[in-house]
């Protein structure tokens, strides 16, 4: 694969991102009828919000699954720890695993800026809450297809037994799978926040095969 074809996904899923921040920020935008909040594509998400309802088992579902990413992250942060402190060097930590920590650098401050910067707020105001959150991208997408998906990507490196590693690569699908279909059927987020965090997460995940592969 050359130098530019091995960019084309992640140039494209970013211009597709930005694309979809610009849509929902000036066409059909109306009120969503929650607090004085709007929404961008509003027939369009609010036909899916109708559609979907509301489902707060599957946000729990997702909740619980976001954990379980977050600590197969951990895993490989602490493994990456124990290597620097065996080679007493971060530059001899492994390539992967740096790399995995810069992604999970990066997600954070995106999830930073889309708190700071907000392109529109949830579709409805959650329990425990005054008002409605920020709601795009969708974090918990995010969070879950990114972490999930950056390890299916360098487990073979760890795993070498073929059962171990194809048992290990299907949960890490999974658990990306039905947390992105569990978080928009729970009725949380507008249908639009879902589709940016699966954009977002393409990027994310494409960037850092490209570093991971270089």
């Amino acid at each position: 694969m050359n130098n530019k074809s091995k960019y084309l996904l992640p140039v494209s899923s970013l211009i597709l991102f930005n694309i979809l921040i610009v849509l929902i920020k000036t066409v059909d935008v109306a009120k969503t009828g929650v607090g004085d909040t709007e929404i961008g594509l509003y027939h369009l998400n609010n036909t899916a919000k109708e559609f979907i309802g509301l489902n707060m088992q599957w946000y729990k579902v997702t909740e619980v699954l976001g954990i379980l990413a977050i600590l197969s992250g951990g895993i490989f942060a602490l493994a990456g720890l124990f290597q620097l402190i065996k080679r007493k060097s971060l530059v001899k930590v492994d390539k992967e695993i740096l790399c995995l920590g810069g992604l999970y650098v990066i997600m954070g401050l995106i999830y930073v800026i889309f708190e700071k910067v907000i392109i529109n707020f949830r579709p409805i105001i959650m329990s425990g809450e005054i008002e409605p959150e920020a709601s795009f991208p969708s974090s918990h997408t995010v969070l879950t297809v990114v972490i999930m998906g950056s390890i299916f990507m360098i487990l073979g490196k760890y795993i070498k037994n073929k059962s171990a590693l194809y048992a290990l690569k299907s949960l890490c699908v999974s658990v990306a799978v039905i947390t992105v279909t569990g978080r928009l059927i729970s009725g949380v987020h507008w249908l639009t926040d879902i589709l940016g965090g699966i954009i977002l997460s393409v990027f994310l995940l494409s960037t850092f095969y490209s570093v991971v592969k270089n």
